[in-house]
C-alpha cells in the first residue's frame, strides 16, 4: 500500500505493523514540526503551525485508525470517532473551564486505551483474509 493511500484512504484494511508504523512516522512528524517552528520563526508564528500541524494530522491519523478498526471486525467509524475522543476533549479544555478539566482528561485517557488495546495490540479477526497492501491498487467498482 502506498503512503499516500495508507495517510488518505479510508476504506480498506491494515495490520499491526502497518498501524503502528505509520503512527510512528506522524508522531516524528508532529515533533520535527514542534522543534523546528518555534527555531524557524517567531513565537507566535510556531504556535500557529504547530497547531495547523496537530489539526492536520487528525485525519492521517483517522484513517490509520479507520483501516484497523476495519481489521479487527469493526467499522471505520469506530476508529475515527476513537480518535476524535483521544484529541477533541484537550482542546475543549480551555472553552470549558476549570471544573471540566478531570473529567475530560479521563474521557481522553479512557479512550487513549480503548485504542491502544482494541487497534494496537490485538490481532485482526480474519488473520487469512488479505490486507490492504495485497489488493490491487484500484478499488473495485460498486
Amino acid at each position: 500500500m502506498s503512503a499516500i493511500r495508507l495517510f488518505t484512504d479510508l476504506d480498506g484494511r491494515i495490520g499491526l505493523r502497518q498501524f503502528w508504523l505509520g503512527s510512528i512516522v506522524l508522531a516524528f512528524c508532529l515533533l520535527a514540526i514542534q522543534w523546528g517552528a518555534p527555531r524557524l520563526t517567531d513565537k507566535h508564528s510556531a504556535a500557529m503551525i504547530v497547531v495547523f500541524a496537530n489539526t492536520f494530522a487528525l485525519f492521517p491519523w483517522s484513517a490509520l485508525a479507520a483501516k484497523r478498526a476495519t481489521d479487527r471486525g469493526g467499522s471505520s467509524l469506530f476508529g475515527i470517532l476513537l480518535v476524535c475522543t483521544i484529541v477533541l476533549p484537550r482542546e475543549l479544555q480551555p472553552l470549558l473551564g476549570y471544573a471540566w478539566a478531570p473529567s475530560l482528561v479521563a474521557i481522553s485517557t479512557m479512550a487513549w486505551l480503548v485504542a491502544l488495546v482494541d487497534l494496537g495490540l490485538m490481532p485482526g479477526v480474519e488473520p487469512d483474509a488479505a490486507l490492504a497492501e495485497q489488493e490491487g491498487a484500484a478499488k473495485r467498482a460498486s
